[in-house]
């Protein structure tokens, strides 16, 4: 449900699960082929299809479904969701319903949730959770036909690099029987499925888990969850080791070495004073990273590497975070202490913010007013030069100081 308006997903798994990198991505911008004529480009992908050896009934049955469609673009150039913060967007997704649905459907699809983590090592509450954010467990999968939502990203010249290779891949997806090109309906950026993937990841990681001899991401659950777990195994997933887990802090803790971007170990976080706010801490020696979504006031959180899965599944950290802490609620975790952090930013003093830190010499990215990565860096960088705890979470009198 929410990755169809929180838009990063498409653009990480269309370059995780494909042979795509990102050192070449530009150049790959500039030899695909985009916008023009619009037939005369599906004439184009039509030709590079029967390069590969689809099926010519395949081939046109796809490309005389597509249509340019203006609401994909519009959904492509929106990304307000990411401008909330975390208290905000986890209390909206992480729901009541959410987590009784979820609670039932670890116990109706036990069997497949074991079968999933015996052969990828992926517990259940993480497949589930992730189910839950992107569809409401199948509930809202999206109403864009997926062929033209495709086909409008790939004529577009923004990203033709990224989505080319997805409609390739639906054509392919048509030809084996799993996409039928007039009716097959999800996420504005093509995504299928009640975990929405796309079609190349599809392709590579599907799994029957209903033993139907089709992948069928849209209506059975077996196959989305033994899917979703595949996928996940993929993307780096460590069997048996957490991902995330509240903690309590002390008030002398270094906030400099909070954030992403800085690792030390269980051991040394708790030599430290960072205690779990329920059970005990794993593993001495696990790395982990510590979470301060809205500063060093507001909830906190020890992110161990399978933490790092989450960014392949969607960069956005506000999602990911929410995702993960909605798998440990899933997986028995109480709800988190919100604490009381500082207001944060408005749309336009953030904007103000990262263009005042590009000017300092930071790599803030897009001045968009998304709190990023970079901008977190960035801050937490200004907030130790001038003395102040740097915990990354920007406020107005910070914003005065630059």
């Amino acid at each position: 449900m929410f990755k169809r308006n929180i838009r990063t997903r498409a653009v990480v798994a269309a370059v995780t699960a494909s042979t795509l990198h990102l050192a070449a991505a530009s150049s790959a911008v500039a030899e695909t082929p985009c916008g023009g004529d619009f037939r005369a480009f599906l004439d184009g992908v039509a030709q590079e299809a029967r390069s590969q050896g689809r099926a010519e009934a395949a081939i046109s049955a796809t490309l005389a479904a597509a249509r340019i469609d203006r609401k994909v673009l519009s959904r492509d150039r929106a990304q307000g969701v990411f401008k909330q913060t975390f208290l905000t967007f986890s209390k909206r997704s992480v729901s009541g319903y959410r987590l009784k649905q979820g609670a039932a459907n670890l116990r109706k699809y036990a069997a497949t949730f074991q079968k999933a983590e015996r052969d990828y090592g992926v517990p259940g509450p993480v497949i589930a959770a992730f189910w839950g954010l992107e569809t409401d467990y199948g509930a809202v999968q999206g109403d864009f036909n997926t062929v033209s939502a495709l086909a409008t990203l790939a004529h577009d010249c923004r990203r033709p690099h990224l989505f080319r290779p997805q409609l390739l891949a639906a054509i392919e997806m048509v030809e084996h029987g799993d996409l039928d090109p007039q009716r097959t309906t999800g996420a504005w950026a093509g995504e299928i499925g009640q975990v929405q993937m796309l079609p190349e990841d599809i392709i590579r990681f599907g799994v029957d888990g209903d033993a139907d001899n089709h992948v069928d991401l849209k209506n059975s659950a077996p196959d989305a969850i033994l899917t979703a777990a595949r996928f996940i195994n993929h993307l780096g997933w460590r069997p048996g080791e957490p991902w995330l887990q509240e903690v309590s802090l002390p008030s002398s803790l270094p906030w400099e070495k909070s954030g992403l971007n800085f690792d030390m170990t269980v051991g040394d976080w708790s030599k430290l004073g960072v205690k779990a706010r329920s059970g005990g801490l794993p593993s001495a020696s696990l790395p982990a990273a510590l979470l301060l979504p809205q500063g060093k006031d507001g909830p906190a959180f020890l992110a161990y590497p399978n933490f790092r899965v989450y960014l392949e599944w969607n960069q956005s950290f506000i999602y990911t975070t929410s995702a993960a802490y909605f798998a440990t609620r899933l997986a028995g975790a109480p709800r988190y202490t919100a604490g009381n952090p500082g207001d944060g930013l408005s749309d336009a003093a953030m904007k103000d913010l990262q263009a005042r830190l590009r000017n300092k010499g930071y790599d803030v990215g897009k001045i968009d007013g998304i709190l990023g990565a970079g901008t977190r860096a960035a801050v937490r960088s200004e907030q130790l030069r001038l003395g102040l705890p740097a915990d990354g979470w920007p406020t107005q009198a910070l914003l005065n100081r630059l």
